[in-house]
């Protein structure tokens, strides 16, 4: 699938974690390479990208909150045994490589200069705790102009086993503690993640939408009847997605007006309140009429969005 690479003008911010803390999401999720799909996970594999301001020279770290599997966060299957290898891309290639912007994990995706890499299996150490990839010199980054930035890329895999490993990133200036990085971002063309367990938990992600897009294909996979999920823009309050079963993907297309291009749209993750539904990981992606995948941003670009209902209701008028 082909990625939009069109010019996203990321503005000044703090650096967050991922997930961040106003998406709502307790933690990402990969599982072993041996695992069934339908446990929540397509491809055992997840890419995310980190953008650092251009006008950055001090060191950075990328730190990974419980990247064990087997502690009291994951989920097992039977007995644990199960590795995931994280590693982090820099240089030529890490970003501008088509292959590292797909969402299926083939061909070159693990494109630029291998910087660290460290598998994980069961570890009392690791488990509950932190794990501290770095230094590393901003300028290790691959230059993209679009950004006005250096990016890097961590990759999550599974290697073996069939269980799931949650676990979170922090980028920092610290090497011990998360100091954030003024003006750094994360972000991904394919969303793997855990739904909290409390019925009356709301997550939401923050695709963004540019200036070439007048539609979008939003594709959910194994979304397991946990409640519903909506779309809010500045033209659209609440429209709802179809949403997926066990071990399935489906797909809903929206047009996209003026008003909304150039900046966020919020999915959002309602849970089923009539029946808890615990340990639910789910995957999403969007992609515009070309079939460009288009990346969610931890901290979204342009600000949350706040459907404006004089919008909404000019266009009905047309």
């Amino acid at each position: 699938m082909a990625v939009c690479l069109l010019v996203v003008f990321l503005p000044p911010g703090r650096a967050q974690s991922a997930p961040a803390a106003e998406e709502n999401i307790p933690y990402l999720v990969t599982f072993g390479g041996q695992a069934e799909q339908s446990w929540g996970d397509d491809d055992f594999c997840q890419i995310f990208f980190i953008h650092i301001p251009a006008t950055r020279t001090e060191p950075l770290y990328i730190r990974v909150f419980d990247p064990d599997t087997g502690g009291e966060l994951d989920e097992g299957k039977g007995e644990f045994n199960t590795k995931v290898r994280f590693s982090v891309y820099g240089g030529s290639g890490c970003y501008s490589d088509d292959d590292a912007l797909a969402v299926d994990p083939i061909g070159n995706y693990k494109s630029g200069n291998l910087l660290a890499s460290k598998s994980f299996g069961v570890s009392n150490r690791y488990d509950n705790n932190w794990y501290t990839f770095g230094p590393f010199n901003p300028l290790e980054g691959e230059y993209v102009e679009k950004f006005d930035g250096r990016l890097f890329k961590i990759i999550a895999q599974g290697e073996s086993g069939d269980d799931g490993n949650l676990y979170k990133y922090f980028l920092s200036t610290h090497q011990k503690e998360n100091r954030e990085v003024e003006g750094g971002n994360f972000f991904t063309y394919e969303y793997t993640f855990r739904l909290s367990n409390n019925q009356n938990n709301v997550s939401q992600i923050y695709p963004y939408i540019d200036d070439r897009t007048i539609s979008i294909k939003i594709s959910n996979f194994d979304w397991d009847d946990d409640g519903f999920i909506r779309i809010v823009s500045v033209a659209k309050n609440g429209e709802l997605c179809q949403v997926s079963g066990e071990n399935n993907w489906v797909h809903r297309e929206f047009k996209i007006i003026e008003e909304e291009k150039n900046s966020s749209m919020e999915i959002q993750f309602i849970k089923n309140r009539s029946r808890p539904i615990n340990n639910n990981n789910v995957v999403l992606t969007v992609q515009n009429q070309y079939g460009e995948m288009m990346p969610f941003f931890v901290i979204p670009i342009g600000g949350i969005p706040v459907y404006n209902p004089k919008i909404r209701m000019r266009v009905l008028e047309k």
